[in-house]
């Protein structure tokens, strides 16, 4: 039997806030008040959680506002601010933290219908927040330009959703993270107060919003840089043993003249619940998951045919009927083995670059079977390194505890994935100090997705 079961939702409460007036002020945009339908928009996957599957798991927002463009956005703040309602904003609801779970109900702001590419030009795109990131590639593709990074999830989520609640992806090994200056170019926002206003954030200003949850403005359109869209070629690599599947990517990662967009090594235990991709996993090897540029797959094999086989290769597909390549690496390994097994979870961790090798030896010695490695190459801060996301065999939460902790007394950084807050989810374990005061401008009553940043307290004049 499963170690995580799933919990059924309570009785729907009737709500503490004046909803029937709140329809009556926004008579003519798309609402959902249906409790089933509800309910369920106000969940993502959380679930990979089993803390957060207990902690969750009856949280619902009280109604759902649609909104078609930035004048509907501007009209539900307005009479959610002059109601004092919550607000939630949800995209694809990718999220695996429950970033876009209402905790004190409230209208779920689906920002979906805000969609399409206002411009583009030479390395730069300007977005609605809505947009899926895939049919931005799509609609690049023609003019040579592909979105620098994006997550597993790409072919549902959003641009501002990924922005919201992302830190990073496929992409990462040559670009880093979101938070890495020029990596997110400007945001618009609209503010949530009786008058909202709709402010503009440029360069390193964006980073208010950056994996903000939405609790620091609406986010309505986003500028994002671009990259050459590759012929991009994915790639398996078996391997007899994990630490040479693990050196090999290194290496690549390493290696700056190899264009490349993901490298994974994921465990042999972790495998066999690939499903299709199994015929090119042999049984008992660790493998390596690459794309990588086809004008790079000489010096590629060059340095993977050293220690491993390749099993795969083939050019990147993503359209319907497919399954990417990259849905099998980053938290879609996680999924891959939850589709079958909902006892286990998982870790969020970033490796010391100075002491990359030896820390992910040390950490796979000390936990065994307990704690199967998974691994994704990217550059941070300028640096080559690699975060993870192992498979936890869970037993109690006072273990996973235990287990973060060991992380973190070996020099290694976790980004709590079993809390909802951002400050104890943030391997600072705080909010960063120019969010939380940018909140206090945009939204003074604290009804910004209240709950998740923790340390931000309410004006109790406004």
């Amino acid at each position: 039997m499963s170690a995580v079961s799933e919990r059924k939702p309570k009785p729907v409460q009737p709500s503490r806030y004046n909803i029937a007036a709140l329809k009556e002020d926004l008579d003519g945009i798309a609402l959902i008040d249906e409790p089933q339908v509800v309910r369920k928009r106000s969940r993502d996957f959380f679930w990979y959680s089993p803390v957060l599957n207990q902690l969750l798991a009856d949280k619902s927002a009280d109604i759902i506002a649609a909104p078609r463009d930035e004048a509907e956005v501007i009209r539900i703040a307005a009479a959610c601010a002059k109601r004092r309602i919550p607000l939630t904003v949800r995209a694809a609801g990718t999220g695996n933290y429950g970033q876009a779970v209402p905790l004190q109900g409230g209208v779920l702001l689906d920002i979906t219908g805000l969609t399409g590419i206002e411009w583009q030009k030479a390395g730069v795109v300007r977005t609605a927040a809505g947009s899926r990131m895939l049919d931005v590639d799509i609609a690049m593709r023609d003019s040579g330009y592909e979105q620098r990074m994006h997550p597993s999830t790409k072919r549902s989520a959003t641009v501002g959703g990924f922005v919201a609640g992302g830190s990073g992806g496929i992409g990462s090994v040559t670009y880093g993270g979101l938070r890495e200056p020029g990596n997110i170019l400007a945001a618009r926002i609209v503010t949530l107060e009786e008058e909202p206003r709709i402010i503009e954030l440029r360069d390193d200003a964006a980073q208010k919003v950056n994996r903000a949850y939405g609790t620091t403005g609406i986010i309505t359109a986003l500028e994002m840089p671009l990259a050459p869209a590759w012929p991009w070629i994915d790639v398996i690599v078996a391997f007899d043993d994990y630490m040479e599947a693990f050196q090999a990517g290194y290496e690549l990662a390493l290696a700056d003249g190899i264009v490349k967009k993901l490298i994974t090594p994921i465990a042999s235990e972790i495998t066999p619940c690939f499903g299709a991709l199994k015929p090119y996993c042999p049984e008992g090897k660790s493998i390596l998951i690459c794309m990588i540029a086809e004008g790079s797959l000489g010096p590629f094999k060059a340095i993977v045919g050293k220690r491993g086989t390749v099993t795969y290769e083939a050019p990147s597909e993503e359209g319907p009927g497919t399954v990417p390549l990259y849905e099998y690496t980053w938290n879609h390994t996680t999924l891959q083995w939850l589709k079958s097994d909902r006892s286990i979870t998982y870790l969020q961790c970033l490796f010391p670059h100075d002491r990359l090798v030896e820390s992910a030896r040390e950490t796979i010695a000390a936990f065994g079977d307990e704690l199967l490695p998974h691994h994704e190459f990217i550059r941070f801060g300028g640096r080559v390194t690699a975060s993870a996301l192992p498979i936890l065999r869970y037993s109690t939460p006072e273990r996973l505890n235990e287990i973060m902790a060991q992380h973190e007394a070996a020099g290694v950084f976790i980004a709590n994935p079993h809390v909802v807050s951002l400050e104890e989810g943030s391997r600072h374990k705080r909010a960063d100090a120019d969010q939380l005061g940018f909140k206090r401008d945009v939204d003074p009553r604290g009804l910004l997705n209240p709950g998740k940043m923790t340390s931000f307290i309410a004006d109790p004049a406004a």
